[in-house]
């Protein structure tokens, strides 16, 4: 019987987020940061890369630390973690990995490469993207790389911008400069000198050493400031640059100017053309199926991924939040389907989205609480970089333990998909100072609020350690699976399984 693999799909103390998605021979392999487990900053740890058969996506190996920031030259206060990484292989067959650093202030530093001769060995500096004529490439703001190899050309993406809500026009260059300056470190000569705004995506062509750029870099994705009268209004670019080429067809993803979605662009060239194609995937399900901010499915937050093809299927990868912060982020991957005409439509977040199709009621099988792709009490936040304090539902952990925590009255916990069948056994693991019922909720469609079949009714009494409740229920198909707390105080939610009878 084939293993099934949930959402997020690496272990659940592993935190890879910004994930960059490519096949090298018959596995594909994940570069990303390295969140720690309950971490206080992004990106704290080494880099290290996940690989699986492309053929078996549930059979996910660690490839161990590939890079560690203490490599670098520049190693310092200022530049001591490894920020979203991206890796091709060259013209001369080894791997080039390309990354930007921070620490204690923003990014202003270079984007450095490091080189091995295998996808996930162990990586080696290598030097810093530079000019024809050898200095460093300070172009715009040399964050969040990504790399194309385009049959035998090399191109290079990266940027970042400001994001700021209430702004209803184009600023002039003028009044954005004092602005970047003081964000990233430069003079307002050098601001000067850039043809357009320091900020957006922007994209220029690599030399054979794979360091040194080909002339100037063009802008391909306005930020925010740049964006209103174009298509990309209300979906500028933020950071979180990737590039695929799909047939004859170019497609820039990107996280968009509210953070919590990947968008995508669309082009017949490289470096031009570019324009809005649509959301892919919101770590919210904002915007899924017309579903507005306020009534998000989950905490929203920054996102970053990318897509790729693994046996036929396209998948988005993407990332969640956790701890109620966001710095310990978890990869997550949905199915994708690229129409005939190139689009790519939303899909939503589920807890199935490498396992080729609904999970199962299964014997001897524990389902953690944390694969969770709904996340509600029906008033979740957008949250920036400061954690939060109040009690809120969220995934967390106690030492070697991963679980729900502090779910209220009204919270619904939700895993899509699940095929059901006839009569099954339900044990939840529970604790918590409270007093109420824990509902459990079968409903056919993408939005709990159209409801759904009442399964069972759990009572839900004080205790300080894990204890089970368990419950017969029946149902038929594919649906989603909720949990829906009423009553005093809160509870933690551990695991839950589900077993024929």
């Amino acid at each position: 019987m084939k293993k099934q693999v949930f959402n997020p799909y690496l272990p659940l103390n592993t935190y890879i987020p910004d994930g960059e998605p490519h096949v090298f021979g018959d596995r594909l392999y994940i570069y990303g940061s390295h969140d720690a487990e309950g971490g206080g900053a992004f990106c704290m740890l080494p880099y290290e890369c996940w690989s699986a058969p492309v053929d078996d996506l549930s059979g996910w190996r660690c490839e161990g630390t590939i890079y560690r920031p203490e490599q670098d030259p520049n190693y310092g206060p200022a530049n001591r973690y490894l920020y979203a990484p991206d890796v091709v292989q060259g013209a001369d067959g080894r791997y080039y990995l390309y990354y930007a650093m921070s620490g204690e202030g923003c990014f202003t530093g270079p984007i450095h490469v490091a080189v091995c001769d295998s996808p996930a060995g162990r990586y080696e500096y290598y030097g810093a993207v530079r000019t024809a004529d050898g200095q460093e490439l300070n172009r715009c703001v040399t964050f969040d790389p990504a790399v194309l190899n385009d049959g035998g050309r090399f191109w290079l993406y990266y940027g970042w911008s400001l994001e700021k809500e209430g702004v209803s026009g184009n600023l002039p260059q003028e009044q954005l400069i004092p602005v970047e300056a003081m964000l990233f470190g430069k003079t307002e000569a050098e601001i000067r000198a850039c043809p357009h705004s320091y900020m957006g995506a922007n994209a220029v062509e690599l030399a054979a050493d794979m360091l040194t750029v080909l002339g100037e870099p063009s802008r391909i994705v306005p930020g925010q400031f740049e964006s209103f009268g174009t298509s990309f209004e209300g979906h500028a670019f933020f950071e979180a640059s990737s590039m695929r080429k799909i047939g004859d067809r170019y497609y820039f993803i990107y996280s968009s100017q509210v953070q919590h979605e990947l968008c995508y662009a669309v082009s017949e060239y490289p470096d031009r053309g570019f324009a809005y194609g649509g959301v892919i995937i919101s770590n919210g399900d904002i915007g899924y199926r017309g579903r507005q901010a306020p009534a998000r499915l989950a905490r929203s937050g920054n996102n970053h991924g990318s897509i790729e093809n693994a046996a036929g299927q396209w998948y988005i990868f993407y990332h969640r939040h956790t701890h109620k912060t966001t710095y310990s982020r978890q990869g997550c991957a949905e199915p994708i389907f690229i129409a005939p005409d190139g689009s790519i439509a939303q899909v939503e977040m589920t807890s199935c989205g490498l396992n080729g199709g609904p999970l199962e009621p299964r014997a001897g099988v524990v389902y953690p609480a944390a694969i969770c792709c709904n996340l509600t009490n029906g008033a979740m936040p957008h949250q920036g970089t400061a954690p939060i304090a109040e009690a809120l539902p969220h995934v967390t952990c106690q030492r070697e333990e991963r679980f729900v925590a502090e779910i209220g009255d009204g919270t619904l916990i939700g895993f899509k998909y699940f095929a059901l069948s006839g009569r099954m056994k339900l044990t939840l693991w529970l604790r918590g100072a409270a007093a109420g019922t824990l509902e459990v909720l079968a409903v056919s469609g993408p939005a709990p609020e159209a409801g759904g079949d009442l399964l069972a009714s759990l009572p839900v009494t004080p205790s300080n350690a894990w204890t089970q409740e368990e419950a017969e229920l029946g149902a038929e198909g594919i649906c989603a699976l909720y949990f829906r707390y009423t009553g005093r105080g809160r509870i933690d939610l551990k695991q839950f399984a589900l077993e024929p009878v």
